[in-house]
């Protein structure tokens, strides 16, 4: 009798749970969208024009599943190929795969180009021409037209991938002269630590390539522009700047 009202309880105590787990990710989502839609207002911006690309690298796929069924999650982005096919197409997540746009947000090796070009729906993190070279090649024998950013450097830091801001337009250049790839913009990653304010100069800076470089919402690929910067701890400076694809994980599931 015990064992079986100790169950009951059990069983009742995770329920609760899970239904305060399930509160607290759409009370995350909507704070984050508030944040991003005062933003937009700070800067004199739509908001309808930024898109919210969340950050599942860490998250629970049946926490990242949850919020793409409720409909709030639309753009994903993972750093690494291998845990993405883990996730994504045998996983938890593979039913809900064709339900979002799925970004490679991580530093790109060669060796894992093929299988990038197999798994993801844009390559955020473009910042060579080789790299670029090899992409193009194997979305070329998949038939594929690739989506792609090119992701420029901010930091003397030798960890962030990226090309220097002053050769982003001679790399664009050359990834516009690709057959299969769909050059769509900008993404940079910003040194971290300290005010996010000081970040301003900078997003201020990198907008001033993108609309040199990037003219009109949607491109003559038929894809859209995307200036992509600003993460959990400095998107709202990013989005007031410019930026229309905050990258947004810890927000949503913490």
């Amino acid at each position: 009798m015990k064992s079986g009202r100790f169950l009951l309880e059990y069983k009742y105590s995770m329920l609760v749970n899970e239904s305060a787990r399930k509160r607290k990710l759409l009370d995350n989502f909507q704070c984050t969208t508030e944040k991003i839609a005062a933003a937009c207002l700070k800067g004199g911006r739509d908001a309808s024009a930024v898109e919210l690309l969340a950050v599942t690298k860490y998250a629970d796929s049946l926490e990242t599943g949850y919020l793409i069924e409720s409909g709030k999650i639309k753009t994903a982005g993972e750093n690494k190929v291998q845990d993405a096919d883990a996730k994504w197409v045998s996983g938890d997540l593979a039913k809900a795969r064709k339900a979002v746009s799925l970004h490679f947000i991580g530093r790109l090796q060669s060796n894992k180009a093929v299988r990038a070009v197999e798994l993801f729906d844009w390559i955020d993190s473009v910042d060579s021409l080789k790299l670029a070279e090899r992409i193009s090649r194997h979305a070329g024998i998949q038939d594929k037209k690739m989506p792609v950013l090119i992701q420029l450097k901010l930091t003397a830091c030798d960890t962030p991938g990226g090309v220097s801001p002053e050769h982003a337009a001679g790399l664009l250049a050359e990834v516009r002269k690709l057959p299969f790839l769909c050059p769509s913009g900008y993404m940079a990653i910003a040194p971290q630590g300290g005010d996010p304010e000081r970040l301003r100069p900078l997003f201020a800076e990198v907008k001033k390539l993108f609309d040199r470089d990037f003219r009109g919402a949607v491109n003559e690929y038929g894809f859209r522009n995307y200036l992509s910067l600003g993460m959990s701890h400095d998107f709202e400076i990013a989005v007031q700047e410019g930026s229309n694809l905050p990258r947004i994980g810890s927000l949503l599931f913490s």
